[in-house]
C-alpha cells in the first residue's frame, strides 16, 4: 500500500491507504482480461448457430442492456464506492454480508476447475510443437482399431451399398462406430477417461506437471497485487485479438467458409418464440460478463474515487460482446471448411464447449497445410484468454480475504503468504480432475458450482439490496458524488424492478426445467454425485439467507430495531474525506441553523 495516507477518523490506528491502478487503462485491461474469456469464444457462438443465428441477437442485446451492462455497473460501482474487496463492500448494508460471502464461494469453485481447461490447453500447445500432430494420424499406441482417418459416409448413404466395403477393409455397418484420431486422442490420450464418476482410476502425470505449470505461472502473475496485474493483462488481454483476427484472415481464405459463416448468421425468426432461446441469451450474458463473482468489485475498489465507472461500464459491455460476436465468425469459417472436406453439413461438426476447441477445431486445423502453426496458435490464444480470467478470479479471491483482516496483522508478505496457500489449495482440489475419473469431477463443478443457477440468484440479491434496502436514489446520488453527475434513471429502474424480475423469471425456468447431469449424453451421474453437485450449488446460495437469519437472531433489541441497526451502513474513513465538503454544501443549501451541520455529518459518521 502506498504509505499511510489519508485520515484515520474512525478507522482505528493505522488507517492504510488502499493501492489504486498506475493508470486508468490498467482498469479497462484487467476487467476485459477477466470478461473476455473462453465463452466468448467457444460458447456464444454455438448458441447464436443453435439459437436461430442473427435473430439470437435480439433477445441477446434486450438482456444486455435490462440486465447485463445494469449489474456490471452496479459491481463496479459498488467496488469503487465502498474501496473494498467482495466481502467488505456489503457493509453498505451489513446484514447483507453473506452475499460477500457466497461470491467468494463461487469464485473459489471457479478458480479452481477453470483452471483444468488451461491445463489441457497447455498440453495440446506442447503436442502442436510435432511435424504431424499426433492427433491427425491412426497408428499411436493410445488408438483403437475402429480408429479411421478420413469418413466416406457419401458412399454409405446410396443405401445399396449397405455391406460393401468402403475404406481401407471396413464395411459401412462398420463405419457407423468408427471413430476420428483426434477424439482418441481426447478421451484416450489427454483424459484417458473411465467408466465413471466412481471409477477414479490412476493420475495423470502429464496433466498434472502441466497443471502445476499453469498454476505457478498464475501465482507469480498475481502475487505483487495490481501494480504488476495491470501490467502483465495488457499482453494477455491484447494478443489474443491479434491471433483471433490471423485466425480469421486464414479461416475466410479457406474453401467452404461461406457456408459456416451464413449458417452462423442466417436468422430464422420462427426461433423467438420458444423459451428457451432468451433464457440462454441472459445465461451466456451472466456467464461472459463475469456477474456475480465479486471479482469486479474487487477490480473496482483499486479505482481512484471520483473515476467515470459509469462509462467505463458501457466500453467493457460494448467490447465483451463485440469479442463474442466477432469470435464466431472465425470459429464458423473453420468449421465450414472442415464440413466441405468431409462433405458433410456444418450442422453436424458445430461443437460448443469443450469439444469445440480440443475436438472440433484441432480437427480442422489437421487437415490445413502448415498445421502445426495454425494449432500452437489456437492453443496460444486459448491459454491467454482464459489466463488473465483465470488471474483475475484468483486476485478477486485473494482482494476479498485480505479485507477481512486489514491493520492487524501486518505481515511484509502477507499477500504473498495469502496468493501462496489459495493456489496450494486450489490446486490440491484439482488433483481429483487429472486422474482417469476426472472429465466427471470437472463437469460437475461446472454444471453446478457456478452455474447459471447461483450466479442468478446471487445479481437477484444484488440489485435487491442496492435497490430496495440501501435504495436506489441514495446509490445514484452516491455515484454522482463519485462521477460528478447523474446516470440516466433508467440504471435505477432496471435494479429496482426490470433486473430483479429478469433474474428471479429466468432461475425459475431453470429449476422447472431441470435435467439430470450426463456426460455425452451417453453416461448419467449417480445419485450421489448429483447429490455432491447440489452441495457445491447450496453451499454458495445459502450463505445468503443464513447468515441473514443469523445476524437477525444475534443483534439486540425489537425486530425493527435490529434491522435499522442491521442495515445501516458502515462507512470507511474515505468516506469521510470525500463526503465532508459535500455536506458542508448540502447543509448551507438546507434552510436552518448550524445545528443543522453538526447533524447530519454526524448521522455520516
Amino acid at each position: 500500500a502506498s504509505g499511510k495516507g489519508g485520515v484515520a477518523t474512525g478507522a482505528g490506528p493505522g488507517y492504510q491507504e488502499r493501492e489504486t491502478w498506475t493508470r486508468q487503462m490498467d482498469f479497462i485491461m484487467s476487467c476485459v482480461g477477466f470478461a473476455v474469456g473462453l465463452g466468448n469464444v467457444w460458447r456464444f457462438p454455438y448458441l447464436c448457430y443453435k439459437n436461430g443465428g442473427g435473430v439470437f441477437l435480439i433477445p441477446y442485446l434486450l438482456i444486455v442492456f435490462v440486465g447485463g451492462i445494469p449489474i456490471f455497473f452496479l459491481e463496479i460501482a459498488l467496488g469503487q464506492f465502498m474501496k473494498a474487496g467482495s466481502i467488505n463492500v456489503w457493509n453498505i448494508a451489513p446484514l447483507f454480508k453473506g452475499l460477500g460471502y457466497a461470491s467468494m464461494v463461487i469464485v473459489f469453485f471457479c478458480n479452481t476447475y477453470y483452471i483444468m481447461v488451461l491445463a489441457w490447453g497447455f498440453y495440446y500447445l506442447i503436442k502442436s510443437f510435432n511435424a504431424t500432430l499426433p492427433w491427425s494420424t491412426c497408428n499411436n499406441e493410445w488408438n483403437t482399431p475402429s480408429c479411421i482417418e478420413i469418413f466416406h459416409q457419401q458412399d454409405c448413404s446410396n443405401g445399396s451399398l449397405s455391406n460393401a466395403t468402403v475404406t481401407g477393409n471396413m464395411t459401412c455397418a462398420e463405419l457407423e462406430d468408427a471413430r476420428s484420431p483426434i477424439i482418441e486422442f481426447w478421451e484416450n490420450k489427454v483424459l484417458n477417461i473411465s467408466s465413471g464418476l466412481d471409477e477414479a482410476g490412476q493420475v495423470n502425470w502429464e496433466l498434472t506437471l502441466c497443471l502445476m505449470a499453469v498454476w505457478v505461472l498464475v501465482y507469480f502473475c498475481v502475487w505483487k497485487g495490481v501494480k504488476s496485474t495491470g501490467k502483465i493483462v495488457y499482453f494477455t488481454a491484447t494478443f489474443p485479438y491479434v491471433v483471433l483476427i490471423i485466425l480469421l484472415v486464414r479461416g475466410v481464405t479457406l474453401p467452404g467458409a461461406y457456408n459456416g459463416i451464413m449458417y452462423y448468421i442466417k436468422p430464422d425468426w420462427s426461433k423467438l418464440q420458444e423459451a428457451q432461446v432468451w433464457i440462454d441469451a441472459g445465461t451466456q450474458i451472466f456467464f461472459s460478463y463475469a456477474i456475480g463473482l465479486g471479482a469486479l468489485t474487487a477490480l473496482g475498489s483499486y479505482n481512484r474515487f471520483n473515476n467515470d465507472c459509469y462509462k467505463d461500464a458501457f466500453i467493457l459491455a460494448l467490447i465483451n460482446s463485440g469479442t463474442s460476436f466477432f469470435s464466431g465468425f472465425v470459429v464458423f469459417s473453420i468449421l465450414g471448411f472442415m464440413a466441405a472436406e468431409q462433405g458433410v453439413d456444418v450442422s453436424q461438426v458445430a461443437e460448443s464447449g469443450p469439444g469445440l476447441a480440443f475436438i472440433a477445431y484441432p480437427k480442422a486445423v489437421s487437415l490445413m497445410p502448415v498445421a502445426p502453426l495454425w494449432a500452437a496458435l489456437f492453443f496460444f490464444m486459448l491459454l491467454l484468454l482464459g489466463l488473465d480470467s483465470q488471474f483475475v478470479g484468483v486476485e478477486g479471491f485473494i482482494t476479498g480475504i485480505l479485507d477481512l483482516f486489514p491493520g492487524k496483522y501486518q505481515h511484509r508478505y502477507k499477500r504473498e503468504i495469502a496468493v501462496a496457500l489459495c493456489c496450494l489449495l486450489c490446486f490440491i482440489i484439482d488433483l481429483s480432475m487429472v486422474t482417469q475419473g476426472g472429465m466427471y469431477v470437472f463437469q460437475l463443478f461446472d454444471y453446478y458450482s457456478a452455474s447459471g443457477m447461483t450466479l442468478l440468484w446471487q445479481a437477484l440479491w444484488e440489485c435487491i439490496v442496492v435497490a430496495w434496502v440501501y435504495g436506489a436514489d441514495r446509490f445514484m446520488d452516491d455515484v454522482a458524488r463519485m462521477i460528478g453527475y447523474r446516470p440516466f434513471p433508467w440504471m435505477k429502474w432496471c435494479w429496482s424492478f426490470l433486473t430483479p424480475c429478469l433474474c428471479m423469471g429466468i432461475f425459475l425456468f431453470h429449476l422447472v426445467n431441470y435435467k439430470q447431469l450426463t456426460y455425452n449424453n451417453v453416461y448419467v451421474y449417480p445419485w450421489w454425485g448429483e447429490v455432491i453437485g447440489w452441495c457445491l450449488a447450496l453451499s454458495s446460495m445459502l450463505c445468503i439467507p443464513v447468515s441473514l437469519l443469523y445476524k437477525l437472531f444475534r443483534a439486540k433489541g425489537t425486530l425493527r430495531e435490529r434491522w435499522a441497526h442491521l442495515t445501516s451502513p458502515v462507512w470507511g474513513a474515505h468516506h469521510l474525506e470525500y463526503m465532508a465538503p459535500d455536506i458542508k454544501s448540502l447543509s448551507s443549501l438546507s434552510p436552518g441553523t448550524d445545528d443543522n451541520k453538526v447533524i447530519i455529518f454526524e448521522s455520516v459518521m
